[in-house]
Parts: C-alpha cells; sequence; structure tokens
C-alpha cells in the first residue's frame, strides 16, 4: 500500500475495531478518497527462497479443496443470511521486515518486524488457530460449509518481496496459508522496496496460497471512470492468471476503499468477493465488502489477539 495518508486511515481502523459498532447490520462506506501510485525503484539483485520449506509441519487441520463455481446460484445464500453468519477474522499484512531509521512512525504501523511477525504467528498457532482460503470463506459465507475449528485469514497487500522472502518461511513452519493480493505495476521491481516476480508469485500459486488482484497501480476504485476498469481490473486479472494458470476470484481494494459501484464493477468481471478494510459491510453486497484489520508493526501479540476479538464478534 502507498504511504498517501496512511496514518488516518491506520487510525479510521483502529477506532472501528474497538467501537462497539454492530458490524452486521450496516449501511455503504462513506470513506474520504485516497490516491496515490506506487513510488518507482531501480534494479538490484535480491535473494530467492522457495515457497515451500523442508521445516515446514502439517497444517493441524485439512484444507479440504473447495471448488466455489460449482456451487448451483439456487444453493447461494441471500445477504442478510450472509451478514447474519460468524464473521471469520481476517488479518491484512503489507511489509514484513524489521524497521529502518528512515521508516517514519506511520509507516511503521504497516511494517512487520520480523521476530513480532514470528512471535505473532506463534500466537495463532498456540492458540489453536487453522488458516483458510478465499474460496473456503466464499463457501462457508455462501452455503454454510463447515471451516476448521478457529479458523483465521491471512492476506498480504501488494506484492512486497519480503512477504515472499521472510512472512512465507515463518507460516510454512506452522501449516499456514495465506491470501497475496497483488499491485501488477510492480511485478518484479527491485530496489529500495522490491517486488516479487513472476516466478515468485506462480511458486506461492504452486504452494497452495491463493492469489489474488490488486489493480494495476494501486489507485482508488471510487475515481475509476471507463476504460479505467480495463486498465486496472481487466488486464491486471489476465496477467496474474496467466502466471499462476488459475482464475483470480478475490479482489482487495487499495486503501480499503470502495463504493456499491464498485462491487458491481467486479461481479461483472466474475469475482466472487472483495476485501476491504475495517467498515461496515455493504447490506446489499457483503461478498463484496468483507472486512479485514490491518495487523500493526506496534501490537504485540496479545495487542493483535485483543484486536481480532473487538473486530470480529465471535472470536475467541
Amino acid at each position: 500500500m502507498a504511504h498517501v495518508n496512511r496514518r488516518n486511515l491506520f487510525l479510521i481502523t483502529l477506532l472501528s475495531i474497538f467501537s462497539a459498532t454492530t458490524f452486521s447490520c450496516s449501511t455503504g462506506s462513506k470513506a474520504v478518497s485516497q490516491d496515490a501510485g506506487p513510488t518507482t525503484s531501480e534494479s538490484a539483485d535480491v535473494k530467492t527462497v522457495s515457497a515451500t520449506d523442508n521445516d515446514t509441519k502439517p497444517a493441524t487441520a485439512t484444507t479440504a479443496a473447495v471448488d466455489p463455481t460449482a456451487i448451483p446460484p439456487g444453493k447461494k445464500a441471500d445477504a442478510a443470511t450472509i451478514l447474519a453468519r460468524q464473521q471469520v477474522p481476517i488479518l491484512c499484512y503489507h511489509q514484513v521486515r524489521d524497521w529502518r531509521e528512515k521508516d517514519s512512525k506511520t509507516a511503521r504501523d504497516y511494517i512487520v518486524p520480523l521476530d513480532l511477525f514470528r512471535q505473532q504467528m506463534k500466537m495463532l498457532a498456540d492458540s489453536g488457530y487453522h488458516t483458510i482460503s478465499p474460496d473456503q470463506l466464499y463457501a462457508y459465507l455462501t452455503t454454510g460449509a463447515a471451516l476448521p475449528s478457529k479458523p483465521v485469514m491471512l492476506t498480504f497487500d501488494d506484492g512486497d518481496l519480503d512477504q515472499y522472502t521472510d512472512a512465507v518461511p515463518i507460516m510454512n513452519k506452522h501449516g499456514f496459508k495465506g491470501t497475496f493480493f497483488i499491485m501488477t505495476v510492480a511485478i518484479g521491481r527491485r530496489g529500495k522496496q522490491p517486488y516479487m516476480d513472476k516466478s515468485q508469485i506462480k511458486a506461492l500459486s504452486d504452494a497452495g496460497h491463493t492469489i489474488g488482484c490488486h489493480t494495476w497501480d494501486h489507485h482508488n476504485v471510487k475515481k475509476y471512470e471507463g476504460k479505467d476498469w480495463v486498465t486496472q481490473i481487466e488486464e491486471p486479472t489476465k496477467k496474474l492468471e496467466e502466471i499462476t494458470g488459475k482464475p483470480v476470484r478475490y479482489f482487495a481494494y487499495p486503501f480499503g476503499l470502495w463504493n456499491y459501484p464498485a462491487t458491481q464493477e467486479l461481479k461483472k468481471r466474475n469475482y466472487l468477493a472483495a476485501f476491504q478494510l475495517a467498515e461496515k459491510r455493504d447490506p446489499q453486497e457483503p461478498l463484496y465488502t468483507v472486512r479485514r484489520i490491518i495487523a500493526s508493526g506496534y501490537w504485540s501479540p496479545k495487542t493483535l489477539h485483543n484486536a481480532m476479538v473487538a473486530s470480529f464478534k465471535g472470536t475467541k
């Protein structure tokens, strides 16, 4: 995520997390528009690691294969039923690396140091959480399909290289899988802030992680007009499908910002669900306004767990 107005967005997220608001009976989003493109960077050599790990611990619960497109339309729940289902806690990560001296306080909200990320993953494993895929979440929300005990989703925005080189090996030790929302303009970019290349994105997909779309260059969907939907959604989707050899069915809104017209445009393009941040869900389109919370670089494992419990009703 670009670092424009992130402090304000993060404060909004925190207020949403710890409020007493009931999230399941909501009206449309009224978020303030924000817009920023990614910064440029120059080529540099960066080490590559495998998306799998010899030290991987088997997951403690089986992750069943789910084909959401096989669910008959007549078997899918209506919006009110979907809204009434217990929410699954969904965490949103950006950079996973140690802080640098030049990182601002605002930037550090979005940068989780390696040792802290390691502690957070251990807390989830020790607490009995099992990671699930967006396909599993979709089946649960639309049909009530069973989930593992204490489900959680781990999502990563932008496609930063450290997610692949540093976060995934830590997740592997607990048998965790993640969902990676890729900003396609930055694929293969190296320099001060490097990003994953095509081979690394494919390796994640081949290892059982989910690849989703995060637009071409991280522009606010509330400002799209005309051909923007082709540039920002259709072309990135096609590119990611060519890389992975799999359909791309899930989308994450840049800055977490969305509006009702955007949900309809995504639906036209065969997206099954879209992920925002901690605002209320749209009562008409809950599948296209799925809530997440940003995992802060300042949060201890205990604080993270408390935030999950406070934000997602029914979490233990």
